[in-house]
């Protein structure tokens, strides 16, 4: 006599394969904060400078993001928000974006939400537009890095 042959539900067995782009994405995510945490973008030369500010002298929106980035990673959020508080937010927003996919992904849940509309797409590039033009006038120094 053989053993009765068991298997696995298939929404267990299917839960490595769900997690597998969520952690994925995180290890690339970390992989990059951990790089950047341990090459200071402070010090001249470890990273290519930007061409616009390079060009003409103005910053771009994502002009001290790098220091962010390094900031975030070292634990000092104020340094954060004064290299690039939009990038900060797009961290924050990033990490909120991926626990819901986690979140979805660990209920056997569709991951694919909301698609974003054409009005947010310029909504978003509307908020750049006002990030870059305020950072570089004299009044919005205080957003320039």
């Amino acid at each position: 006599m053989s053993d009765p042959v068991v298997h696995p539900s298939p929404r267990r067995s299917a839960l490595p394969r769900r997690l597998a782009a969520p952690l994925g994405a995180l290890t690339a995510a970390l992989a990059a904060f951990a790089y950047v945490g341990a090459v200071d973008p402070h010090e001249p030369g470890h990273y290519p400078v930007c061409p616009l500010l390079h060009l003409t002298g103005l910053y771009c929106p994502a002009c001290g993001g790098l220091r962010s980035a390094h900031d975030v990673v070292h634990g000092d959020l104020p340094a954060a928000l004064g290299a690039n508080a939009l990038a900060v937010a797009g961290y924050a927003a990033c990490a909120v974006f991926w626990t819901v996919w986690l979140s979805r992904a660990v209920r056997g849940r569709p991951t694919a939400g909301p698609r974003p509309r054409a009005v947010h797409w310029w909504a978003l590039a509307g908020l750049l537009l006002v990030f870059t033009v305020v950072r570089n006038l004299p009044a919005g120094s205080a957003l320039a890095p």
